[in-house]
């Protein structure tokens, strides 16, 4: 063929080195698909690693059709094997030794050897005619040897079947016949039932009349004529009747023979229905009931027929080892009749597979908990939730691709599909397109976040009190603080601000807490401006004091007459103004004054008593903490706030204790929150060091309790201005003394002569 004629020619290429094969080189060929080699080439390639076998199998594999060899050629032979190094003949194949090729064909069935010259590829088909019988025996015909195709004639096979009774009826074929299709009718051992089976089925048993057990209860007349078979359904014949006389030795229990029974008067049994007679003693047959280690027995005489039910108390167990004691007559009878297995209430506790959900199964016996429950959490990327069974450790990346282009806000950069899910929009370097709240230049780049970073610009800006125009400031800033003080007029019209520049109004909810710059009334103010100004001041005070005198003793002369049982009239000594009725408006004592007299009055307590020492006790604040709490009021007025609320708390809850805790703050802050603790009845504790030292305060329940005044009340009060001091009372020694006071002050100041030169 061609390969013939490409080795003659020198066309012929080794897939190796893909050089020709020469007519001397020595060759080597692949008995599996007969590509020439060079032998050298094919060396090579079997050490090579390249040529190992896979899958764990040893050798090494042909470079064209990946055929295993174990063995690496070594001799160069010829194409059947027989001459070892050929010698090249022109008259003959190339590499061949010219003798006969006496190879086995590769047809299974053939007998012959090859019978042409040493040749390369595969043998040619055997040329001769054998005879061969079709599948089922019956005819034979003349074919091609080596020829794999099987013969079948047109004739019923014919053979037994598997039944042993009936022939196979298909035409001729290859393999064993068929089993028997035909049905038959099979009846019991009893005789009650029937059925029908294909013919050949293997039979259990056969005793001459019936062939299976149908499992019901027998029912035949047994040898004495008057009983009943009561075994299950079984090959013939039946046992002999257990009542007969001549089966029966002794009594019901099993304790006594009957031969005593008869020596003692007992009636000799003739006929299988005659009583069997009773011993008279305890039963004592093992009941169903009970365990292994106590068993249950009858209490009952003597007595023929089933025991009576149990009386006594078992212990049964459930699948997970849970014991129960049930009544043997009642629960446990029933267990044993039906064949039901227990099952407690119990709930199983124990952790699934997953860690995160517990078993909750009634009466588990599982030794691996597996969670049959939906994971459900939410995956990497944000979205989609994990659909998986419920599991340990973190769910699996997100299946879910997106075949949109996923781009930046500008659209120059472009992440093309397949896109996982969750997969962040790509990063862009082009400057950011977005609108913005100002009109200045755009630094930064293209993102995919909403909101835009502050815009850094410097402009110039005004501070928050207008005070003066700041430069160099970026234009995200709004709220900028000059650090000069405020000086803007206050609600009251006499103060100025003197806070740090702030932003919107001065004082918020609250009153201006400065001192009055009013002068009071009827006070001797020597800061006025001028000496008249304050001679009329010190006239108007002493001509109060006159009228006050003159009244006081006005009202003594008449004091006779109120002794003698007259009344006395005063509306002309009272001024007008004391003669308005003017109402005080309540402050937060007075409440507290009036709430505690309506408790009082509800519990029937009396006013002068003090139970809880309230009024001897008072809250006493120091010195230096009012100096401290005069700095910082709004800081002392959180801290009693939150002292407060805590004593409320945890006087009106359950718990005993209940703390708080402050953030970190100065010393001098936390001396006030020791200070205040004591007068609250509150445990104070400072943690940490500097500068992280802060304090828990704990108020106990019983012990701690709000002061009558707290301290920030206590300061308003001192800060206020004080009444005018009482008037002072002088004794009168004759007419003119009463206006020595007057006088003195009424004195002419001492005249200075400038022209008045001494020598």
């Amino acid at each position: 063929g061609s390969l013939i004629e490409q080795l003659t020619t020198e066309k012929y290429e080794c897939m190796v080195c893909c050089e020709v094969v020469r007519i001397v080189a020595p060759v080597w060929s692949c008995q599996n698909c007969y590509h020439v080699f060079h032998l050298n080439c094919i060396k090579k390639w079997a050490r090579s690693p390249a040529s190992q076998a896979e899958d764990g199998n040893s050798g090494w594999r042909c470079p064209a059709c990946q055929n295993a060899s174990t063995q690496v050629p070594k001799t160069y032979t010829c194409f059947c094997g027989k001459v070892h190094n050929p010698e090249w003949n022109r008259n003959e194949i190339p590499h061949s030794c010219g003798e006969l090729c006496g190879k086995k064909r590769q047809c299974l069935d053939c007998p012959h050897l090859c019978n042409i010259l040493c040749h390369p590829g595969p043998c040619p088909s055997c040329p001769a005619f054998v005879t061969k019988t079709c599948e089922c025996g019956q005819t034979s015909h003349s074919v091609r040897c080596g020829q794999s195709t099987k013969i079948h004639c047109s004739n019923v096979c014919g053979n037994t079947l598997n039944c042993g009774k009936h022939s196979c009826t298909q035409v001729c074929h290859a393999g064993k016949c068929s089993p028997c299709q035909l049905t038959v009718q099979q009846v019991c051992y009893c005789g009650s039932n029937f059925k029908e089976v294909l013919c050949g089925t293997k039979e259990e048993f056969s005793d001459g009349f019936g062939n299976f057990s149908c499992q019901n209860i027998c029912g035949k007349k047994l040898n004495c004529g008057r009983h009943n078979c009561t075994q299950v359904c079984h090959p013939q014949p039946c046992q002999l009747c257990p009542r007969l006389p001549q089966v029966v030795y002794r009594c019901p229990c099993g304790q006594t023979p009957l031969s005593k029974l008869l020596e003692l008067g007992c009636v000799e049994r003739k006929i299988c229905t005659d009583p069997i007679p009773s011993c008279g003693k305890t039963c004592g047959k093992p009941l169903s009931c009970g365990s292994y280690e106590f068993v249950h027995t009858c209490e009952s005489l003597c007595h023929e027929g089933d025991c009576k039910p149990c009386s006594h108390t078992s212990n049964i167990y459930c699948r997970c080892g849970f014991k129960k004691k049930v009544n043997c007559s009642g629960f446990f009878c029933l267990f044993l009749i039906a064949a039901i297995t227990f099952m407690c209430d119990k709930r199983c506790n124990k952790k699934r597979s997953c860690g995160r959900h517990k078993c909750n199964e009634v009466c588990c016996v599982d030794t691996e908990h597996k969670c049959s429950l939906v994971c459900g959490r939410k995956l990497n990327c944000g979205l989609h939730r994990c659909e998986e069974p419920c599991h340990r450790g973190s769910c699996q990346t997100c299946w879910q691709t997106s075949f949109d282009e996923l781009t930046c806000y500008c659209g120059e950069s472009v992440i093309y599909p397949p896109v996982p899910c969750g997969t962040q929009p790509p990063e862009c370097k082009k400057t950011c397109t977005r609108p913005h709240d100002c009109d200045h230049p755009v630094y930064h780049s293209c993102h995919s976040e909403e909101k835009c970073p502050p815009c850094t610009y410097l402009t110039q800006k005004w501070c928050m009190g207008k005070h003066e125009l700041r430069s160099n400031i970026p234009c995200h800033l709004t709220d900028i603080s000059c650090g000069l003080r405020c000086n803007q007029m206050l609600k009251c019209g006499m103060h100025k601000c003197k806070r740090i520049c702030h932003k919107g109004e001065c004082l918020i909810d609250e009153d201006c807490k400065q001192p009055c710059i009013i002068p009071r009334l009827y006070c001797l103010n020597l800061q006025l401006s001028t000496s008249f100004q304050r001679f009329m001041c010190c006239l108007k005070w002493y001509l109060m004091l006159f009228f006050f005198r003159i009244a006081a003793i006005s009202i003594a002369t008449k004091l006779t007459d109120l002794q003698l049982g007259d009344s006395v009239e005063i509306s002309r000594l009272i001024t007008k103004k004391e003669m308005k009725q003017a109402r005080l408006q309540c402050d937060e004592e007075c409440l507290a004054l009036q709430r505690n007299r309506r408790l009082a009055e509800a519990l029937e307590i009396d006013d002068n008593s003090d139970p809880f020492n309230i009024r001897s006790s008072g809250p006493k604040y120091s010195d230096l903490l009012k100096e401290d709490a005069r700095k910082d009021l709004k800081f002392v007025s959180d801290i009693e706030k939150e002292m407060r609320m805590l004593v409320e708390a945890v006087n009106k809850g359950k718990h005993t204790k209940k703390s708080h805790c402050y953030p970190p703050m100065n010393r001098d802050h936390r001396r006030i929150i020791h200070e205040l603790a004591q007068v609250y009845g509150i445990e104070s504790v400072s943690y940490d060091n500097e500068p992280k030292r802060n304090v828990v305060i704990t108020a106990v329940k019983g012990k701690s309790i709000c002061p009558s005044n707290t301290l920030t009340s206590v300061l308003d009060k001192e800060m206020q201005s004080r009444p005018p001091p009482p008037i002072p009372h002088y004794k009168q020694t004759d007419k003119s003394s009463g206006n020595s006071g007057l006088s003195k002050l009424l004195k002419e100041e001492p005249v200075i002569d400038y022209f008045d030169v001494q020598d």
